[in-house]
């Protein structure tokens, strides 16, 4: 049994040979070699260049990807890790197995990517080896870059202007173009009286700006171009190309009068409406009946209006008596448009603060926010009976149609001081003189305020933790009666602090 068990042992053994080379015993394979002469006899990274160069522009922070396109790439991220690897010539003679980045000072303009590789040598030997590619990282500036230091980088331009008073449907605008990136291939912008300039390299890209505008916002715009140069041999023309984009002249809680025929159109609303809301349409509602409409920006370049009242003559009431309006005493016709499910039209008794125990007799009116108002409240409105408006569709009307007093929103009667100390958020800009435009008759923050007030506003604005205001941590620090944006709220609203990270605001 001693004789079997040896002989199944060395039938089972694997039979070894000596390097050729060294004289090492080793496996047989198709060489005849050990691993460490075969790699000292080939070398299958023999045709890879080890040190490589990309080209890196500092003014946009930008990598070269030949022939002429330029990317944006984190460093060790995926996309520079597929740059690098794109820029290595003679990998596809060998198969690639895994890549990284080697750690390296973020400063050093020096890039390390650890490569293994498998490739086939003498006789059908699989051979793996393991290097290090190293990259030296050039500055050089793009094309973009390049015509903005030179002066003459535009070739196409969006100019965006709105004819009025209240400039909240032009701070709105610019929050959407800041959450969507909209304005990410601009190669300028230019802030002027009444509007924005940006400027492009191409047509394309100021065409995709004005597309998205008309998305998000009521507007017209009109196209031009103007010859700058041609070659008359190769029949090549140099334009620069000018969209001149004109966003309607009305805002929110501005009181407009419509047309007669535009009123028939939009189901028997009234003449005299409140703009409630701004979106790609004209939000308006009847505050004495509650019917809504929409007009889109088609048409209200087809009948166009204007506002008679604006948020700058608000004037302060205090609400002596408010009922809500039973349904039978609603007024009701065939063919009337939509009614508001959101709003309480209610019958209100108002005082103005001003003359608050001097009059005798409060002032009676129609209002829709039955749902927020009691005796007690103050509230913003517009003295329509007392005021002079020019306005051509405003003279056709009876003057018995016409409300003595429409309520806007109600006014919480705070410091407006003490209530921009207690806000804690802030929003980012496009340019640093676009606040400074309207610092006078601060339309910037009533525009803030309105944010606190509008849950819907703000699901459309990016948030920003104010990393020089004090959190309140006791409640007691709070004052009830200002509106404020929760914690819960900021969160929901992607509050992002000034790296662009989500801020950890409950530590």
């Amino acid at each position: 049994m001693e004789y079997v068990e040896n002989f199944d042992t060395k039938t089972q053994s694997k039979a070894m040979i000596l390097c050729c080379e060294c004289g090492v015993q080793i496996e047989p394979n198709p060489a005849n070699m050990c691993v460490a002469c075969l790699r000292t006899k080939v070398d299958i990274t023999e045709g890879i260049p080890k040190q490589v160069t990309l080209q890196f522009c500092k003014g946009c922070e930008r990598y070269l990807q030949p022939p002429m396109e330029w990317i944006h790439a984190a460093l060790e991220s995926r996309e520079l890790l597929a740059l690098c690897l794109k820029k290595l010539k003679g990998l596809n003679r060998v198969k690639l197995i895994d890549a990284g980045f080697v750690w390296t000072e973020p400063h050093s303009k020096r890039l390390k990517v650890k490569l293994t590789v498998h490739a086939e040598v003498i006789g059908g030997t699989v051979l793996q080896q393991i290097f290090v590619v190293e990259y030296i990282v050039n500055h050089q500036m793009c094309d973009d870059c390049h015509r903005t230091e030179a002066k003459d980088y535009w070739r196409a331009s969006v100019q965006i202007r709105q004819k009025g008073i209240n400039k909240k449907t032009f701070f709105y605008l610019e929050q959407l173009i800041l959450k969507h990136r909209a304005h990410e291939q601009t190669l300028g912008i230019k802030p002027i009286h009444d509007g924005l300039d940006f400027f492009y390299a191409n047509e394309a890209a100021a065409r995709k700006m004005v597309d998205f505008l008309v998305t998000v916002i009521p507007c017209r715009y009109q196209h031009s171009k103007k010859l700058i140069s041609h070659d008359i041999h190769s029949n090549i023309y140099n334009y620069k190309f000018t969209y001149s984009v004109e966003i309607v002249p009305v805002s929110k809680d501005s009181v407009v009068c419509l047309p007669k025929k535009l009123t028939h159109q939009l189901g028997g609303l009234s003449s005299v409406c409140l703009v409630h809301r701004i979106t790609n349409s004209v939000h308006l509602i009847d505050v004495s009946s509650g019917q809504i409409a929409e007009v889109s920006a088609t048409v209200f370049w087809r009948y166009p209006f204007n506002s008679i009242c604006n948020p700058k003559q608000l004037i302060e009431y205090i609400v002596m008596d408010i009922e809500p309006v039973k349904d039978k005493h609603k007024k009701v016709f065939p063919g009337q448009g939509s009614i508001s499910t959101k709003h309480v039209i209610s019958d209100v008794w108002l005082v103005k603060a001003a003359e608050l125990g001097i009059v005798d007799s409060p002032i009676h009116t129609r209002t829709h926010l039955g749902h927020v108002l009691k005796p007690g409240d103050s509230a913003l409105g517009y003295a329509l009976g007392n005021s002079n408006i020019n306005d051509d569709n405003f003279d056709k009307l009876d003057g018995d149609t016409v409300p003595d007093v429409i309520l806007v929103k109600k006014f919480y009667g705070v410091d407006k001081a003490a209530r921009r100390r207690a806000r804690i958020w802030k929003l980012k800009h496009i340019a640093d003189d676009i606040v400074s435009m309207s610092t006078e008759n601060n339309a910037y923050n009533d525009f803030l305020d309105e944010l606190e007030e509008d849950p819907e506003m703000r699901q459309n604005i990016n948030i920003f933790r104010d990393s020089k205001k004090h959190i309140p941590v006791d409640t007691n620090e709070i004052d009830p009666s200002i509106p404020q944006i929760t914690l819960e709220e900021m969160l929901d609203d992607l509050v992002i602090d000034d790296d662009n990270k989500i801020c950890q605001v409950l530590e």
